[in-house]
């Protein structure tokens, strides 16, 4: 076994654990312009590091932001980010110390949420994260798709320069807001390495803004890959769709009007949209949209389970009895009333038994309780429980967060 300590990141560390966690992740240590974009996106704050020797061999990082939950309450929530062990040290309990630290700084700072995205989906449920958000994989082939004069769309769009993109869209972005749960807010340190970066000049991205009658209301960043060739004459370019949010069906509609309108454009991709959005329907043939891929997306953590759950609100059915078992944060171990009126904990006898993790999965509404009881995460004691579960946690809209962090 390797002797390592975790602790607190110092600001003098803050470039050794970033090089520490891109080599993790199989890229380069970071260039001197890369960190010049990156490096105010990477703190010393809520960073743990796992350290041999004095030098780190593992880093796990958070930030504060919020979340939307189910019922258009926004709660704090950390988003989990930047998780790597060094190659020569995995599978020696780094990772899982750096883990515990996290969560027990998500407690002493009274968070009761944490979301992520997974790079493996084996690594995150041991530690008490769930699958809670799904993306799907858009690809639309032109010139054949089109929108019909009926997908009423109206205002207008216009292209940014990368510097109104940088200097406008985190705002736009505000003034959309937080409309489906699992959205996020994207704090100041986000915006240099996701977006800015990508908006510059030479990065090959474009930015699009939809205005309706009430000014701006939605924005598409957007690359385009490849071009027609000698050899292809009839191919064109791939059109990317990087980032796309709108405060409504119309601002939505009208941003890819104008995507299925770009010339010289073979096809359309667009990964991790919510999986309910309707983009085939608003098309004259809806063959030409397919969904070529669905993936998990947001993963979620409750870290104070009584405060989650009394913050979002639950559909009218018969109230619920869970109870939930948390192995790493035992203080949430315990039997929750679930209803229309709220939770609460109760010293009633459980109905339906499940890991946090489940709950995690089952929190956002993307998953209905009668599914994971087949697939065996939820110990089904009585039967009559499931149908009012399914009820309560389910939700209009998908939930879903549009924000890569």
């Amino acid at each position: 076994m390797t002797a390592f300590d975790v602790r607190l990141i110092t600001e003098e560390e803050r470039r050794s654990t970033f090089d520490l966690l891109r080599r993790a992740l199989h890229r380069p240590r970071a260039t001197d312009d890369l960190w010049a974009w990156g490096g105010a996106s990477w703190p010393a704050a809520h960073k743990f590091g796992a350290f041999e020797a004095g030098s780190p061999i593992g880093i796990v990082s958070a930030y504060d932001t919020e979340i939307a939950v189910p019922g258009g309450r926004t709660l704090p929530v950390a988003a989990v980010e930047g998780v790597g062990v060094r190659a020569d040290r995995t599978r020696r309990g780094v990772l899982s110390a750096m883990m515990a630290a996290q969560l027990a700084d998500f407690v002493a700072r009274g968070l009761s949420l944490a979301v992520l995205h997974a790079s493996e989906p084996t690594i995150y449920g041991r530690f008490g994260y769930g699958s809670a958000a799904l993306g799907k994989t858009l690809r639309v082939t032109r010139p054949a798709a089109r929108l019909p004069e009926r997908v009423a769309t109206g205002g207008e769009v216009r292209l940014l320069t990368p510097e109104e993109a940088v200097k406008e869209i985190p705002g736009l972005y505000r003034r959309i807001g937080l409309h489906r749960p699992g959205m996020i807010g994207r704090p100041e340190r986000w915006w240099p390495l996701a977006h800015d970066r990508h908006v510059s000049a030479d990065d090959g991205h474009l930015v699009a803004v939809h205005s309706g009658p009430d000014g701006d209301d939605g924005f598409v960043v957007y690359a385009t890959i490849g071009s027609r060739s000698v050899d292809a004459p009839d191919r064109g370019a791939v059109l990317d769709v990087h980032d796309l949010h709108a405060a409504g069906p119309a601002a939505r509609a009208a941003l890819w009007r104008f995507l299925l309108s770009v010339d010289l454009v073979s096809e359309v991709r667009a990964r991790h949209r919510p999986v309910d959005e309707p983009l085939a329907l608003m098309l004259t043939d809806h063959r030409h949209a397919a969904t070529v891929a669905v993936e998990d997306d947001l993963w979620l953590r409750p870290v104070d389970v009584a405060a989650a759950l009394a913050a979002r609100t639950y559909r009218a059915a018969g109230p619920v009895v869970l109870a939930v078992t948390d192995r790493l944060l035992p203080a949430n171990t315990g039997h929750y009333e679930v209803g229309p009126d709220g939770a609460r904990r109760t010293d009633a006898a459980a109905e339906l038994a499940l890991d946090v993790d489940t709950l995690g999965m089952l929190y956002l509404g993307q998953w209905a309780a009668t599914t994971l009881a087949e697939v065996g995460r939820i110990d089904v004691r009585d039967a009559a429980a499931l149908g009012r579960a399914d009820e309560l946690f389910t939700t209009t809209a998908a939930p879903w967060c549009g924000t890569s962090f």
